[in-house]
This record gives structure tokens, sequence and C-alpha cells, in this order.
């Protein structure tokens, strides 16, 4: 009879954890931005800009909640469940550089939450 017991017990906490996991965002509610990379100059100089360059890029939403790529132009716009998320862009190539640099964001529900996500250039 424990055993049942258990194993209902056990069979409702799972339950409960996928059908969290299973629920969409809601509309209107997630984070947008840009994905670059930068510094793009070899050496930044007073009133000579040199802005980061966009980038086609993925990128994991924490643990693996999800993956988006950013498009060609470097914007993306994706719906998340409201709370904090770590963003890390997945590396470019055999190469080290461009290095992602992890961010992290909160989802307020109702609103797309604004963040870049950067990688190093590495050019000093």
């Amino acid at each position: 009879m424990k055993r049942i017991v258990a194993s209902i017990i056990l069979a409702g906490a799972m339950a409960a954890c996928g059908s969290q996991a299973a629920q969409p965002a809601p509309p209107g509610t997630g984070i947008q931005g840009m994905v670059q990379a930068g510094p793009t100059c070899p050496v930044e100089r007073i009133n000579s800009p040199c802005p980061p360059h966009p980038l086609a890029a993925t990128v994991v939403v924490g643990a693996e909640v999800t993956r988006f790529h950013s498009g060609s132009d470097g914007r993306f716009k994706v719906n998340l469940r409201p709370g904090t998320y770590n963003l890390l862009g997945l590396m470019i190539g055999s190469s080290f550089l461009p290095r992602p640099i992890p961010t992290s964001v909160t989802v307020s529900a109702g609103a797309y939450t604004s963040v870049n996500v950067e990688y190093d250039s590495g050019i000093r």
C-alpha cells in the first residue's frame, strides 16, 4: 500500500513538472534585442565611432529552456514565460573567437525585455 501511495505522489509530482514546462509563453511576453560582436577596430579613438557589428548566431536560454537564431542583421524576438534567464551565444565555427559573453535577463509578464547578447571579437 505504501508503494502505491508513493508511486501516485511521484507520478503526480512528475506530471505537475511536465505540465508547467509544456505551457506556452503568454503572448507579448519575452525578450528582444541584438546579437553583436565588438570591439571592431584595433584601436578605438575619441570621436571615431567603432560600433559593434551585428552577428547571426544561435543563443541558448537557461539550461536549454529554448534556443533561437538571430537574423543576419543580429536582431531577435523570442516569447518566454516571466522569470530570470541566463543567455549564452554558441561558439561560431571552430575558432576561439568571437567568444560569447554570458548575460542575465529578467522577463516580466506582458512585455518584451530588451537585451543585447554580446560576443567579444578579441580585438584590442
